[in-house]
């Protein structure tokens, strides 16, 4: 991407250009007052900012471009964030000049006069007239577009004109548009050189799969770069009437099942206990445990094993696209795996070391376990030897987990697709074993299990301990549902997952990578809840 590295102005506010909007990023003057003097104190006070435990060092203009109709014009910028720290993020943000004084008065950028005129130049989402012409050009988009701004749509977006607009939510990485009710505009503001994933896969099962449980695509935004690297600016797809996603719907259940425990007089020593990722089918799980849990959690698991199956076999059933077409285990493969395991584990032992003081009972026995263990651990990254695996790799969701996945009455819609946050875009299209998504939402069921403990700790009679016991029990047996369906499927699929033993190596392994990528998060950010993935690494070296 091109720069035009800002340098300090002497210019003053109010600032006053005497160019047309139109032509005003070819002002040189702008461009420094816009960079240098103003756009630093808005920026670190977005939600969707990412760089905020970073020291921010300038910020350069990567690029610019108008989206526009007819005479209606504002300007997308393409920013090039630089930190202290030696690297650098990219970010979006359209601009709009408005001269309503009661306008947007918390999302101004910056007091400016254009030809005379004064008024404010506001971040453009804000503004409704802006969100229309987004959704009139998509509307509007002609086949195989080949212009700077490329605007897609897919056959199904169709038959409808604009009539509202409104903010999704409190988003935190992106901000997303609901148009009519019915549509949902995702506009990707951390953007990278290249296409962002959530546009290639969502319109990949959409468009060429018909993949029914995800949003369908409606549309996007790319731009062709000065590089000519394709780079997505925004994803448009249906609106997917919900009851909210399954990490709230699977908090609410196993509060049920935890209240249980006084309400049923439940004994943990009655309770059957079962092998480590044993498949089950429903019928094979004790009636201990369904009276218990309740029959209902465990259909609900199976549901979500099936629709994740179906993911995996409509994502490794592709001979033409080679950036979707099944691939084997090789040795560049174990080479990036191994590089990026062995940082990410050194980077978490440092971590662990320097906020060892914060822990306390459990989590301080396992944090202490965790260091003894440490050559154990690391050793169980190397030992991956792609010689003995027979199974085949696909693109991955990457990212799976509760928080991902829409609840629609009796059923789930899979979602954001973007894949994990501190990866490089180029990691995150590294085919991996579908297994990977599969232990995503194994960590996620813990996770449930523990916050529920955690979040209702006053309500149940028995000590902490002894309910994360309880849970250890009921996770097994979640895991396996949802192992006895997801494996029954993916094979009725053809898809090659290998054969038992390598199923699970590659599930113990995802399963450690993943609670050791976790831990990172939780003792910077709560250590009190580092006993989750410390146990989960606890379960998986002591088996």
């Amino acid at each position: 991407m091109a720069k035009a590295k800002p340098n300090p102005t002497s210019l003053q506010p109010p600032y006053n250009f005497d160019v047309e909007w139109n032509v005003l990023m070819e002002n040189e003057n702008f461009v420094k007052v816009f960079l240098s003097d103003v756009l630093e104190d808005y920026i670190v006070k977005q939600r969707w900012y990412g760089g905020k435990a970073s020291k921010l060092k300038y910020i350069e203009l990567s690029e610019f471009f108008k989206i526009q109709q007819f005479d209606e014009v504002y300007y997308g910028l393409i920013l090039e964030v630089n930190f202290k720290e030696a690297f650098y993020q990219h970010y979006f943000l359209p601009i709009a000049f408005v001269s309503d004084p009661d306008f947007a008065t918390d999302n101004r950028i910056l007091p400016i006069s254009i030809k005379g005129q004064e008024g404010f130049i506001i971040d453009a989402i804000n503004l409704e007239a802006f969100r229309k012409l987004v959704f009139e050009r998509i509307l509007s988009a002609l086949p195989n577009d080949k212009t700077h701004v490329q605007y897609h749509k897919s056959l199904l977006f169709d038959n409808c004109q604009y009539e509202t607009s409104r903010f999704m939510g409190l988003e935190q990485s992106n901000t997303s548009i609901v148009y009519n009710e019915k549509y949902v505009m995702k506009f990707f503001r951390r953007i990278y050189a290249d296409k962002n994933p959530d546009y290639e896969m969502s319109r990949f099962l959409s468009e060429k799969k018909d993949f029914k449980n995800t949003p369908a695509y409606l549309g996007s935004i790319n731009i062709i770069d000065s590089d000519n690297i394709n780079v997505t600016i925004a994803l448009m797809q249906e609106m997917v009437p919900n009851q909210g996603d399954a990490w709230d719907y699977m908090l609410k259940e196993l509060h049920k099942v935890f209240s249980n425990i006084e309400y049923k007089n439940v004994r943990l020593e009655n309770l059957p206990k079962v092998e480590d990722f044993q498949r089950l089918d429903i019928r094979d799980v004790p009636p201990q445990i369904i009276d218990w849990a309740g029959l209902n959690i465990f259909t609900k698991i199976e549901t979500l094993a099936k629709r994740t199956a179906e993911m995996h076999i409509a994502l490794g059933s592709e001979f033409e696209d080679t950036s979707f077409t099944p691939t084997r285990f090789n040795g560049d493969y174990t080479v990036w795996l191994k590089n990026r395991m062995l940082y990410q584990f050194q980077n978490r032992l440092n971590t662990i070391e320097n906020n060892f003081h914060k822990l306390d009972g459990l989590a301080l026995e396992l944090a202490q376990e965790f260091l003894d263990q440490k050559n154990t651990i690391r050793k169980r990254f190397v030992n991956f030897d792609w010689t003995k695996l027979k199974g085949e790799r696909l693109r991955v969701h990457g990212d799976y987990h509760l928080g991902q996945v829409l609840v629609k009455d009796d059923d789930f819609y899979i979602l954001d697709f973007e894949g994990e946050p501190e990866s490089t875009i180029r990691d995150r299209k590294v085919k991996q074993p579908p297994l990977k998504d599969v232990a995503g939402m194994f960590r996620s069921f813990h996770y449930a299990i523990y916050a529920t403990i955690f979040n209702n700790a006053s309500q149940y009679k028995q000590e902490q301990d002894m309910l994360f016991q309880y849970g250890e029990i009921l996770y097994q047996y979640l895991v396996g549902v949802f192992l006895g369906t997801y494996i029954i499927e993916v094979q009725n699929g053809n898809i090659n997952i290998g054969y038992h033993q390598e199923r699970m190596f590659l599930l113990k392994y995802s399963l450690l990578e993943k609670a050791v990528y976790e831990l990172g998060y939780e003792l910077n950010s709560r250590p009190r809840w580092a006993v989750i993935p410390l146990k989960g690494i606890s379960n998986i070296i002591n088996h």
